[in-house]
């Protein structure tokens, strides 16, 4: 999944370098022209020139009542589901999406959730803990384990031998059977256990959330935010339509897009981090077992570490994932493809682990692909309102934890954009206004 946005670690996942420093005791710190689904062409309006708009409801009014969300990944689908299910005050949005939703990391991440893997940040921890338990009560309430493939996991840390080994006489018995025997040159270590980790298929979680929310999709880029004559937002302007389409609220979960707009990177960069993964179907899926894999492989003498990631899913499928390097990603989601070389050293790890995972003994490929994670310069996600424009959120910077925080990302954007105050967790180490004041400190 890659190394650690904004921070000095490389060719590591984020939950790899997580789990090095728990077993250490250490801490660390598709798409055409838009078309409305269903179709409001009735929020459109003529685009404005000098002419001041009418502003949002003031402070201490009525709570915004027309919210677009700008992204269909988890997090915009979390957004949308906490905003229409507000318990004072329910708000459908609308949602709009350039390709499809959980067309991109959201679609194609792991799905592997955490407790306590956190813990060292404060900041992140609070979130994190929120999150595994709304994943928790969300899965209750949507049916999560036919749904989506949620369930509680065993986690394990393995460490592949460079070069074939002998069997042991006896595998150790924390190894699931479906792993060979040989693949552990080192007793493995638990990780995590069904009450402090567990996972969901990402993308049929996001799209899962997002129908139960009732939001409006609209399949279209968005080009710009239309902020009014008095600093409130008033809207989104869509390419290939005439006219805005009007709003009082607005909330960008882009992922790694979001510096695209002018109104993010004004205050902070946004990069990306290309991850790739494949999908494998075992010859006999119904013999592998919850348990998720953290590896270490060096591929030869002097090479770099790897820290693969092997998750068996309940649908029979294994996700193995660990190839990632720094890149922006295009402007088009569906035009991101694997490159052969980190394709072929997943498929090379996959058999290592398995005789079950080898394409020559007949494992079916079912995808293999490539994602972009969205990072920020300081490894923190950004959640908040947008300094100087009233009524803009933003939430994006989630790295490879975006499945696991996107729950109470959402929940704590609806709480600020119709009570005023995020009460799930605290939001002010994720203010983007934190960027402004950092320049602010090294002006003076």
């Amino acid at each position: 999944m890659g190394r650690q946005c904004g921070s000095v670690i490389t060719d590591h996942s984020l939950q790899s370098s997580v789990y090095q420093h728990r077993l250490k005791n250490e801490p660390i710190n598709q798409t055409t022209s838009a078309t409305t689904i269903p179709c409001f062409h009735t929020r459109f309006r003529p685009p404005p020139d000098a002419a001041p708009m009418s502003a949002a409801a003031p402070s201490g009014a009525a709570p915004p009542r027309r919210v677009v969300i700008c992204g269909g990944g988890v997090v915009g689908a979390c957004t949308a589901y906490f905003l229409s299910t507000h318990a004072a005050c329910p708000t459908v949005p609308t949602l709009i999406e350039r390709c499809a939703p959980a067309c991109a990391a959201s679609g194609k991440a792991g799905g592997f959730l955490a407790l306590d893997w956190c813990d060292s940040t404060p900041a992140l921890s609070a979130l994190a803990r929120a999150s595994f338990a709304l994943h928790r009560r969300l899965a209750a309430a949507l049916g999560g384990a036919d749904a989506y493939g949620f369930r509680p996991v065993h986690t394990l840390s393995v460490s592949l031998p460079p070069r074939p080994r002998p069997a042991p006489a006896s595998p150790h018995p924390l190894l699931p059977p479906w792993v060979d025997p040989a693949a552990s040159a080192a007793p493995p270590r638990e990780l995590g256990t069904p009450d402090t980790t567990a996972q969901v298929h990402p993308g049929l979680f996001t799209r899962a959330v997002l129908a139960a929310s009732g939001a409006e999709v609209v399949i279209g880029e968005v080009e710009r935010v239309v902020v009014a004559g008095d600093g409130r937002v008033a809207g989104v302007v869509v390419k290939g339509r005439d006219g805005v389409v009007d709003a009082d609220a607005v909330v960008l979960a882009l992922g790694p897009w979001s510096g695209r707009l002018e109104v993010v990177s004004d205050v902070f960069d946004v990069s990306g981090l290309k991850a790739h993964s494949i999908v494998l179907r075992p010859r006999e899926p119904e013999t592998i077992t919850p348990h998720c894999l953290f590896l270490s492989y060096q591929p030869e003498p002097g090479a770099k570490m790897l820290d693969p990631e092997v998750y068996p899913r309940p649908t029979g499928e294994v996700y193995i994932c660990g190839m990632s390097k720094d890149e922006n990603p295009p402007d088009d989601p569906a035009t991101i493809t694997g490159e052969p070389d980190s394709i072929a050293m997943l498929h090379k790890i996959a058999g290592k682990v398995s005789s079950q995972l080898k394409k020559e003994e007949g494992a079916e490929v079912v995808a293999e692909q490539a994602c972009y994670l969205p990072c920020t310069t300081d490894g923190l996600p950004v959640i908040g309102e947008m300094p100087g424009v009233k009524g803009c959120y933003v939430a994006t910077g989630h790295s490879c934890w975006g499945i696991l925080n996107g729950p109470a990302t959402g929940a704590a954007l609806a709480e600020l954009i119709l009570d005023g105050k995020a009460k799930i967790v605290d939001l002010e180490p994720f203010s983007p206004a934190r960027f402004l004041r950092r320049r602010s400190r090294r002006g003076a």
